[in-house]
């Protein structure tokens, strides 16, 4: 579903020359929930940058759905954010004027796609997230937990082949952050949702299919989830104790 084939990305400033992301590679099948992890200038959120189109890289590859994003143009790279690719971010970006359901249905209006079953999508969401209480109010009337909640069906109205979700704990209490969770395991088993996830949090990555630990730019370990989810937390948690120490 997604694959970045020896990417690299390096910035210029001033005389200064940092290179970023030296030759990344790694793939996410589909209906996988993996996530990223690593330290501050690892290049993790450059990598999710690059995968969104919303900055270009040097050399490498991005392939989604088997589409080469380096060869579309900015038009084709619009379409792919908006209906090939989910967003979640840390700080929800909800519309304050919308309601939680418009601002589900957001993706939709914005491409024009607003055909008789919009609305009846973004009420089935609302319920599949347990968000369907709250879908005739405003973002300034809801929790945190709530917008996040609202702001992963607001990324699967267009059905996209992957969600990228950036630190979407972050700004989260651990109650809220384990309903997001699993608000992002409900989408995978009940909707064949494909989740690429950048965290800091070792909990919210406990419960992935994979998790790649990123370091100096570079992948420096993967490991895979054999199910047992606090044994699994323990093994990241010494993961990344080991790296820290190299």
């Amino acid at each position: 579903m997604l694959q970045v084939k020896n990417l690299h990305k390096s910035y210029t400033v001033g005389k200064q020359h940092y290179e970023v992301l030296k030759g990344v590679s790694l793939s996410v099948e589909k209906g996988e929930f993996v996530a990223v992890m690593g330290p501050s200038g690892s290049g993790k959120t450059t990598l999710l940058n690059c995968i969104s189109c919303y900055i270009p890289f040097q050399s490498g590859e991005i392939l989604l759905g088997g589409t080469a994003l380096a060869a579309l143009d900015e038009n084709a790279l619009a379409r792919v954010r908006n209906t090939k690719l989910g967003f979640v971010f840390q700080d929800f970006m909800l519309i304050d004027g919308l309601t939680v359901r418009d601002n589900i249905m957001l993706p939709r209006i914005i491409s024009g796609n607003t055909g008789g079953d919009m609305e009846q999508i973004a009420d089935r969401l609302c319920e599949l997230f347990g968000i369907d209480h709250i879908k005739h109010k405003y973002p300034a009337e809801i929790s945190g937990g709530e917008k996040q909640r609202t702001a992963v069906a607001r990324a699967l109205i267009n059905h996209p082949l992957v969600i990228l979700a950036d630190e979407p704990t972050g700004n989260l209490d651990s109650k809220s952050s384990r309903a997001v969770i699993q608000s992002f395991e409900q989408a995978r088993r009940e909707l064949g949702a494909t989740i690429f996830m950048v965290t800091h949090d070792s909990f919210s990555a406990s419960y992935c299919d994979r998790v790649i630990l990123m370091k100096d730019g570079v992948v420096y370990r993967e490991l895979r989830n054999v199910g047992d989810r606090s044994a699994f937390q323990d093994h990241l948690l010494a993961a990344i104790k080991e790296m820290s120490r190299e």
